[in-house]
């Protein structure tokens, strides 16, 4: 069982564009592919998690959600890195189909798509960390008993300042962005004898 990085995608991973309803809507934020391929170097699994209720309201089809993601780890790949894993919530209770239109487990802040995760990729969620630009991220990460960690881009600055001081739950680290993030998370691996070939 090992520690992973769960990663949200908008804000995070790439600019906070609302929905990314065409291709060249999606771009990757500087220094994401550097962040990600460290994690690679040191083995640790990086798994994408995110909420994608611009499906379930009808704004794109499920074509471009896979094209977004191909062109997402093409750019990665351009750059020697990659994520092991992209997990995707389609629901919201104002889908227009019927088939999106459900109580799930799986959107954030539930934890349905982390467990999920663990269990088809060997993680341990106790000793892995959840990085994103909302507070539903971190809540994700308490609920699976992982380390939270904001994200500065996308939506995180306005949380932070607005959201953040009524929350209970707190991030274990803010970072200005993915890079500074993965500074932290790699030295926090170091310190409780987290080593690349576990």
């Amino acid at each position: 069982m090992r520690p992973a990085v769960f990663l949200d995608r908008d804000g995070t991973i790439n600019e906070q564009m609302g929905y990314i309803n065409h291709i060249d809507r999606f771009h990757l934020l500087d220094g994401v592919p550097d962040a990600i391929r460290r994690l690679n170097i040191a083995a640790i699994p990086v798994v994408v998690v995110t909420n994608q209720s611009g499906l379930a309201r009808g704004y794109f089809p499920e074509s471009l959600l896979v094209e977004v993601h191909h062109r997402m780890e093409l750019l990665l790949a351009e750059d020697n890195a990659h994520v092991d894993g992209i997990y995707v919530c389609p629901h919201h209770p104002e889908a227009r189909e019927a088939k999106f239109r459900v109580d799930c487990d799986c959107r954030k802040p539930k934890n349905g798509l982390f467990v999920r995760a663990a269990r088809e990729l060997g993680l341990d969620l106790a000793r892995s960390y959840v990085v994103g630009d909302r507070w539903s991220d971190l809540k994700a990460a308490a609920s699976c008993g992982a380390k939270g960690i904001l994200v500065l881009t996308g939506y995180g600055r306005g949380d932070y300042e607005y959201i953040g001081p009524q929350q209970q739950i707190q991030p274990h680290y803010v970072a200005g962005n993915l890079q500074e993030a993965v500074d932290w998370i790699l030295a926090d691996l170091a310190v409780t004898g987290v080593r690349s070939e576990e």
